[in-house]
């Protein structure tokens, strides 16, 4: 290849995933457009484009309201900014809870229109023959266990899990149901500490933590929290930046050069060339 045509990029796929269990953290955060995932690409192994986009981007409550068509458009939007990053898509509520063949359906579509690399379901243990079903037919699946946020609405909010023995097993079971069903990574939510580390022991498939324990295979963010975009963010996010701050403060800029006809400038504006 000539330096005018370097070779392309190889993206990361499910096999990578798998083989980092144990090993080097996954780094993994959400992207939902294209110029964050170009941003993004160059540092992380996973981008997921989460159904968090509904709360984060769209201004909803939670992530019920959430669509497939929503879902397959910021999909797009980030294949065309990630060229390295495996890109998971979530699959909303609605569109796989009805049978393994409703799921099948909606997450082909999913990868057929989006390009994307894999879809992850949130899988309580009724959802394993699903992730059976769909693996058995050639769709990657990344499972959520823990904390679930489409199902706050029964759950009665976004409340961390494993705190007493009950929520323990359950968390263990789901945890177990989708390893074995073929899931090739599980996200961990809003669990205590020592299970987060105590499921990542038993189950062969690399975990994502969020909100759980560094003794995860990896971890993951949703970015606008990271980046400290909003006033309020989880007790386990750690803000890396301002951007909420940073953009105030150029915004004003901008309004008071505005008001003031500092802007636009003679750098800022065309000039009519004479002969």
């Amino acid at each position: 290849m000539s330096a005018q045509n370097p070779a392309p990029v190889k993206r990361i796929g499910v096999p990578d995933i798998r083989a980092r269990k144990g090993g080097e953290p996954l780094v993994c955060l959400t992207a939902y457009d294209a110029p964050t995932a170009r941003l993004l690409d160059p540092h992380c192994d996973v981008l997921l484009v989460g159904d968090s986009v509904g709360m984060v981007v769209h201004g909803l409550p939670n992530t019920i309201p959430v669509t497939l068509d929503m879902m397959i458009l910021h999909g797009q939007a980030v294949m065309r900014g990630a060229s390295r990053a495996m890109v998971v898509v979530d699959m909303p509520f609605g569109s796989y809870e009805a049978s393994p063949e409703q799921a099948f359906m909606n997450a082909a579509r999913i990868l057929r229109e989006t390009g994307a690399q894999a879809v992850k379901l949130e899988s309580g243990v009724y959802i394993a023959d699903t992730i059976r079903y769909l693996v058995d037919r050639g769709v990657p699946v990344m499972a959520h266990v823990g904390l679930r946020p489409q199902a706050a609405l029964a759950e009665g909010g976004f409340k961390a899990k494993g705190r007493s023995e009950d929520e323990r097993a359950r968390v263990l079971n789901e945890a177990r149901a989708a390893d074995a069903a073929g899931a090739f990574a599980i996200v961990v939510e809003g669990v205590a500490e020592d299970l987060a580390a105590e499921l990542t022991g038993v189950v062969a498939a690399p975990t994502i933590g969020i909100g759980a324990s560094a003794s995860c295979d990896g971890q993951i963010l949703v970015t606008p929290d990271m980046l400290g975009l909003f006033d309020w963010t989880p007790r386990f996010v750690k803000r890396y930046a301002d951007l909420k701050g940073l953009t105030e403060d150029a915004v004003k800029a901008y309004a008071d050069d505005v008001r003031a006809r500092r802007f636009p400038g003679p750098d800022q504006v065309y000039r009519i060339t004479r002969a």
